[in-house]
């Protein structure tokens, strides 16, 4: 029979990352009012009992607690942890795969942290770190968290020749790249991959592998994880009708070091903003043009030229533009501190031009 493992052994394993969510939710009444729900109340140890009939014969689980949170309330430091778990988790040659349970809220910031900080190594080692969670908590009548659990665990540990190492994220039935996760509805059971590029989990779609690898090989070097209290500070600031320049102006000399602008079109922001990004600009913050419709691309100088100092985001939202400005300052910091002249420019851009799946 099959077996889930509490205690830490060196036989071979998947690890179970447990950081809270709806997943690990309970609604007061499940089923009438099951969108009123607390999240991170069930053990990952009690949601992997759930699922125990139904896993592989032979398949040994090993389940940690990270966190028990509503990811709405992620924090940077929550992500340090993380990822320094993954990376020493991967390098222990006892586990066969990572699976993380994860609230949808901020799924798509830690799917593309995840890859940046992560993603080769994975690669390199011939593992996958799989992301799921639910929409529904643990006790609604049609709660998906047992079957995205179980989906995931199968994605991690199944041996497919043809699909390589890597970061995704499983939903649904179906799995992405993880950094290709989007919730881009508020309640609908596949919403953490209504905008991603996906494939069944058992019959592999060709074009999908073939972004997969593209996009993988365009990846050839994981960013360091900043350290706990070194996370660049960086915000995400709206253009909308009626803007006004003290949305810009009030971050000057408040220490933060970098805005991502959420334009709107194709990445444009109110005229108002123009002369405060200016001085911003001068005073070394640094910038990144994203777009508020959530897909698309926001192009490098269009719809106009763009100054010394701010970058158009490619394909990344504004939250996932967050993510890898922060990544990007950390990792310039880091690389001239060993004398290497790089910017955060330099590695942003290849973030932006990671290959898009479609």
């Amino acid at each position: 029979m099959s077996s889930i493992d509490l205690k830490a052994t060196q036989s071979p394993h998947i690890l179970v990352l447990g950081m809270g969510g709806t997943i690990a939710g309970l609604a007061q009444e499940p089923k009438n009012k099951p969108l009123q729900y607390q999240a991170g109340q069930v053990s990952i140890s009690n949601l992997l009992g759930q699922i125990q009939e139904a896993i592989p014969k032979g398949l040994t689980l090993i389940s940690e607690r990270l966190v028990n949170i509503n990811s709405k309330d992620l924090s940077e430091s929550v992500l340090t942890q993380l990822a320094l778990t993954v990376l020493s988790s991967l390098n222990n040659q006892a586990v066969q795969g990572i699976v993380i349970t994860h609230g949808t809220d901020t799924i798509e910031e830690t799917g593309l942290f995840l890859q940046l900080t992560c993603g080769k190594a994975a690669q390199t080692l011939g593992k996958r770190v799989v992301l799921t969670g639910a929409m529904l908590p643990g006790n609604a009548p049609a709660a998906d968290g047992p079957s995205n659990l179980l989906n995931a665990v199968q994605w991690a540990s199944t041996l497919l020749e043809n699909c390589p190492g890597g970061v995704y994220g499983v939903f649904a039935g179906k799995v992405c790249m993880a950094k290709d996760l989007a919730k881009r509805h508020g309640t609908a059971p596949n919403a953490p991959l209504m905008d991603s590029p996906t494939s069944p989990l058992n019959l592999i779609n060709p074009s999908w592998l073939a972004g997969v690898r593209a996009a993988e090989s365009a990846w050839r070097e994981d960013l360091p994880v900043p350290h706990t209290d070194e996370w660049p500070w960086v915000e995400i600031l709206t253009s909308h009708a009626g803007a006004r320049p003290q949305t810009i102006s009030q971050w000057l000399g408040s220490g933060v070091k970098g805005l991502v602008l959420a334009g709107s079109g194709m990445g444009g922001f109110h005229e108002s903003w123009k002369t405060p990004l200016d001085r911003a600009l001068a005073s070394g913050i640094a910038l990144v043009r994203a777009s508020r419709t959530g897909a698309g691309l926001v192009r490098s100088d269009i719809p106009e030229k763009d100054p010394i100092g701010c970058m158009a985001a490619g394909s990344l939202s504004s939250p996932r533009a967050r993510i890898a400005l922060q990544l990007a300052l950390n990792a310039a910091k880091q690389a001239n501190l060993v004398g290497k002249p790089l910017t955060w420019q330099d590695f942003f851009a290849r973030i932006a031009d990671l290959p898009e799946i479609r």
